[in-house]
Parts: C-alpha cells; structure tokens; sequence
C-alpha cells in the first residue's frame, strides 16, 4: 500500500501543541483531580504530541479548575523532546509559575483583538494587557524561557463584529518586538470561515515572516477543520487543538469547544501530512477523558472511530 502524496502547495508536516490541559478543562464545568490531569497529560504524550500546555497559573478563585497548577507541574513526568508550557495572565501568575521554573520551558500570553472582549475576558483595554504583556515577556526572556503570544477574537468578536485585520498585526508585531517568537491567532469563539482564514495568514506570512505563526480554532460553527486547510494553504505549519474538543471561551455564552486534537490528525494523516502522533493512543486517552467526566465528548472520531484502511483498493491521491 503506498503512502499518500501530498500535493505541493501544501506541507509535509505540522506541528500541534495539546492544549486541552489548560484551555479545555478550564472552560468544562467540572474540575478534573490531580492525579487524572497528570495522567491525561502524560498520555497525551505518550501518544507523541510533543507541544503540550500543561496549566494556567491564573488565580484559583476566577478559575478552580486550574487551581492545582503547582501540584501538576510538580507531578507531571514528561520524555524528553516534549515541550511543555504554561499560561502566564500576568506578572503574578508569572512570579507564582517561576517558583517551578524546572518544570516547564516555555510561556503563553494572551489578549483580545477587540476592546470589547478583552475587557469582559480580563478586565482591562487592549492597550494596558499590552504593557503587562511585555513586561512578563521581558522577565521570561531573561529566564530563558520560549514566548508564545495568543491574539484572541483575531478573526472576529461576538460584540464588536469583524476585527480589521492591520489592528490584529499590529497586535502580532508588537508582541514578537516584545519576544514573543511565536504568535497564535485564535478564533475565540468560532467567526471564522475558510476564504477569511487563507487571506488572513496570507497577509500574516508577507508582515511577520521571521516569526512562527500558529492557528488556534474553535468547532464553534462546525467549521474548524474546513480552517484548518485555508490556513495550510496559507503556509501555515504550526496548530493548537484540544483532546475530545475540550473547552470553549468563558464570554461570550454559547462558544464551544476547540477543534479536537483526533479529529485534526485523523484529517491530516488521512491527507498524507504528517504529525508524530499515534491516533489509536490519542483516542485511547479522550475515551478516558470521556470516562472521567461521565458525559460524552464533542470529537468525532472518538464518537465514529478512525477510518481503517484494510482493503487493497484504498484511495490515492497520485
């Protein structure tokens, strides 16, 4: 059986860090146990997802689910070659999170896109997150850490409508003149559609060329895998998903999940793009997911299965 070609405009491989970890338990309703977080961490892991955002060190009383971020990092137990990061809101989360500097290699910032969002999400403007932002990137750089820089409601905001897309590049230059070397652009709660998606990363590769540019969609509308290929298209190499599409957006009501980690390999694999990530073991950690939570999980491959290629006359793209 020959393998798959893939056509030329796009890429051979992707990158995908796991965060369902971080961004997915912290938008479910319940609060997963220690112990299962690690688990589920170091499955992930063990099925070859070498990018994984382990937990937020935001304060517990605004998200309990992630309130134990000390104990995980200090019992996870990662091989090495696996990346593993954290969500740094703000200096203090930042003071709390170096106390385990060992632990974890890199930090993700965020703000929104729009004014609206960002205030209902964190509670100040766009242009103070900004500041804060750049002053935790400045100490992470100090500390050798790697920086990463989320733009939220990049493709759009549930309040304000279409976000311009100069003010979202805007927001991607400063933060990587911050030290920011890698920028994800995330469609918070599922406005974006594929032409917008391939234009967008268009502009994005002519503007910000020298840095790693990372897609971070939401299933909100069904059309997250559809995004994901306008964005490889795009030339875009690096994503963001989450096991069991896990997750969602605290504001606005209704935003569900991200794009869910099996559903995304299952697709890409399928296209002859390669991974590193073992699909039967991925699905073997959300049917425990699945388990734990006791309710079943928005992925589909988890609900079909993955496709099995058995007979002699499997398609080919050639």
């Amino acid at each position: 059986m020959e393998p798959r070609k893939v056509p030329s405009v796009l890429p051979a491989s992707v990158r995908i860090r796991e965060v369902g970890p971080r961004d997915g338990l912290q938008n479910e309703p319940e609060t997963l146990p220690t112990p299962a977080k690690v688990a589920m961490i170091e499955g992930l892991a063990a099925a070859g997802l070498t990018r994984i955002e382990l937990t937020s060190f935001v304060r517990p009383d605004v998200i309990p689910q992630l309130a134990d971020a000390a104990e995980v990092l200090a019992a996870v137990r990662l091989p090495a070659g696996v990346t593993a990061s954290v969500l740094i809101p703000n200096e203090r989360g930042l003071d709390r999170a170096l106390a385990q500097r060992e632990m974890f290699s890199e930090i993700n910032g965020f703000l929104s896109a729009s004014e609206t969002h960002n205030a209902k999400n964190v509670g100040c403007s766009v242009a103070d997150s900004l500041a804060g932002l750049k002053r935790v990137f400045a100490r992470a750089t100090v500390e050798g850490l790697a920086i990463e820089a989320v733009i939220s409601t990049s493709f759009g905001c549930p309040y304000e409508g279409p976000v311009p897309v100069p003010r979202v590049l805007d927001l991607a230059e400063a933060l990587a003149e911050a030290g920011a070397g890698e920028v994800g652009f995330g469609d918070t709660t599922g406005m974006a559609n594929p032409v917008a998606v391939e234009a967008f990363f268009t502009a994005a590769r002519e503007r910000l060329g020298h840095v790693e540019l990372t897609a971070h969609f939401h299933n909100t509308r069904g059309q997250g895998l559809a995004n994901v290929l306008a964005a490889l298209r795009a030339g875009v190499e690096s994503f963001e998903s989450s096991v069991g599409e896990l997750g969602g957006c605290p504001v606005p009501a209704g935003a569900t999940g991200n794009i869910a980690t099996e559903d995304l390999v299952s697709m890409l694999e399928e296209m002859g793009i390669a991974t590193g990530v073992e699909l039967d073991k991925l699905l073997g950690v959300a049917r425990r997911l699945q388990e734990t939570l006791g309710r079943r999980l928005g992925s589909h491959v988890l609900s079909a299965g993955p496709i099995r290629w058995d007979a002699p006359d499997r398609l080919s793209l050639s």
